[in-house]
């Protein structure tokens, strides 16, 4: 049975916590495409998005007698999860790299396929604000992912993160600042560097 209400999701999520995968599956259907959407804005590659999202949704079935429900859904603790889980992975893939270039004997050349790639990336807007969106700090990460990406209303938001909406509304504020100024900021370096280099 596919959830309509946010009371069908909330009974589905109550059968969930009791057990039941069937009303699990029904919340799984219901918000994948959410967590997943939010989890390729956190993460350089579609298989990593595909990874953390299945990661939060293990993590909501193991920890779903203490997820948080607002306003009868569950998907703001899905989405801060998915948040938190993208910047593991990516803190666990910058060890693992350090580990490699401790390992390396020899200095490799460079792959002139991985310069195209940056030089591609470069000139996208969306990789401009993925770059910007990752070096957020954690709070004006999840701030943005609710309220600006997801929508959330600031009572909504507020009582996923607990705490009181005024400082939703003032971190929010805070976190979308800071977005744009690093955009603006890394769109005036290329323009600069782009025009010394001709």
């Amino acid at each position: 049975m596919s959830i309509t209400t946010p009371d069908d999701e909330s009974a589905r999520w109550d059968a969930a916590r009791g057990g039941d995968p069937a009303a699990f599956g029904a919340i799984f259907d219901l918000h994948r495409n959410r967590v997943f959407h939010q989890a390729q804005r956190m993460s350089p590659t579609i298989h990593d998005a595909e990874d953390v999202t299945a990661a939060t949704f293990l993590e909501a079935w193991r920890r779903r007698e203490s997820v948080r429900v607002v306003d009868g859904s569950v998907i703001g603790w899905l989405l801060v999860t998915a948040n938190y889980l993208a910047r593991n992975l990516e803190r666990s893939r910058r060890r693992y790299r350090a580990l490699l270039e401790q390992m390396r004997e020899f200095e490799e050349s460079p792959d002139p396929a991985d310069d195209v790639a940056r030089r591609l990336d470069s000139q996208s807007m969306a990789a401009r604000v993925h770059d910007a969106l990752a070096r957020l700090s954690k709070r004006d990460q999840d701030i943005i992912t609710l309220c600006v990406i997801q929508q959330l209303s600031t009572a909504d938001a507020a009582a996923v993160l607990a705490v009181p909406p005024g400082t939703v509304k003032s971190r929010l504020s805070r976190a979308k600042q800071r977005l744009a100024a690093d955009v603006l900021t890394a769109l005036n370096n290329e323009t600069a560097h782009n025009g010394g280099s001709r």
